[in-house]
């Protein structure tokens, strides 16, 4: 079977690939391109490409519909809207995909994210760096910052990322509350309506997707509840907080700080208000970036090809449904 592989895998998965199938390796890290749909549905045609694995491209029903040979696609997220997954399903093509790869790397960032702001450490570097730092009274007054031990850790979205976040403020004595709709209560973590927890939070930390329901969950008015002490961190969705809102609490002093690792349009534009706030860090999307995200979704993808070979049904499966009609 040939196999084109757009995605950064393992060397150790891709070994694993190249013993079974033809492999095709031009992951967009190399090559440093989205496909365009349309092309990539061609070339599948065109080259009997019966496999993919990507993690950044879009498949619309082009790519699915017939003479396409596609018959198994992998994807390298959790989420699976680049995927038709309707005409997928309508053409028999299993797709896979790769939850909660990157869960572990994202709940640390979250983490590290909510230590630099509580310590400021970006500020303090940024100092010394500019050669402010000629009086050290000055920069023990300057950069004082707040232990988290003790402070109440409020979690938005109790799902993979959010519970591990949750047992991370545990470990450094934190009380950890939590506002999810959907999830189960885990013991010692209370689970309270939003304005309530926003009202009793000292680090924010949110951990939703990208909704209709969640647009803008964080706005002037839930951003008004919290402390004029507390710090809000996001590595959710990009749209969970009103940009102009948190600009606006941070600038006047209603808000301590914030941390951004996604925001509402990236890469962020240079007109953006958000590079004008004070007491706001900025990061690139690189939560689940670490080799270890690598190598356990290449496993992942890895094993589910295999196994579907095999004749056996993938552990990951998006689209049960096709396996359950094929058998």
């Amino acid at each position: 079977m040939k196999v084109l592989v757009l995605a950064p895998l393992s060397p150790e998965a891709l070994a694993l690939l190249e013993g079974r199938c033809q492999v095709l390796y031009e992951p967009w890290t190399h090559t440093r391109r989205l496909w365009d749909a349309s092309e990539l549905a061609h070339r599948l045609q065109g080259e009997g490409i019966e496999g993919v694995i990507s993690e950044i491209d879009f498949f619309f029903d082009e790519a699915f519909a017939p003479p396409s040979p596609l018959r198994i696609l992998a994807l390298c997220r959790h989420a699976t809207n680049q995927v038709d997954l309707e005409a997928a399903t309508a053409a028999g093509v299993v797709v896979v995909h790769t939850p909660h790869r990157n869960a572990q790397g994202v709940a640390e960032m979250a983490f590290g994210l909510m230590v630099a702001l509580a310590r400021r450490i970006p500020w303090a570097d940024a100092y010394i760096r500019a050669g402010r730092w000629t009086n050290p009274l000055d920069a023990y007054e300057r950069f004082q910052g707040v232990e988290m031990a003790g402070k109440t850790l409020g979690v938005v979205g109790l799902g993979a990322i959010g519970r591990r976040v949750a047992r991370l403020g545990r470990a450094v004595g934190m009380r950890v509350i939590a506002h999810d709709p959907y999830a189960r209560p885990l013991r010692g973590i209370p689970l309270l309506p939003l304005d309530d927890l926003l009202a009793q939070a000292d680090f924010l930390t949110l951990h939703a997707p990208d909704t209709p329901e969640t647009y803008h969950l964080i706005n002037a008015a839930r951003l008004a509840r919290m402390k004029p002490t507390a710090f809000l961190v996001n590595t959710g969705g990009g749209s969970l907080v009103d940009t102009e809102a948190l600009c606006a609490a941070l600038r006047e002093g209603r808000l301590a700080g914030a941390a951004l690792d996604v925001v509402e349009a990236a890469p962020l534009p240079l007109e953006s208000p958000l590079l004008a706030c004070p007491n706001l860090l900025l990061t690139p999307h690189i939560g689940g970036a670490t080799r270890e995200t690598v190598a356990r979704y290449s496993a992942m993808v890895t094993a589910d090809i295999l196994r579907w070979l095999e004749g056996k049904r993938p552990r990951y499966c998006a689209n049960p449904e096709v396996w359950r009609r094929r058998r």
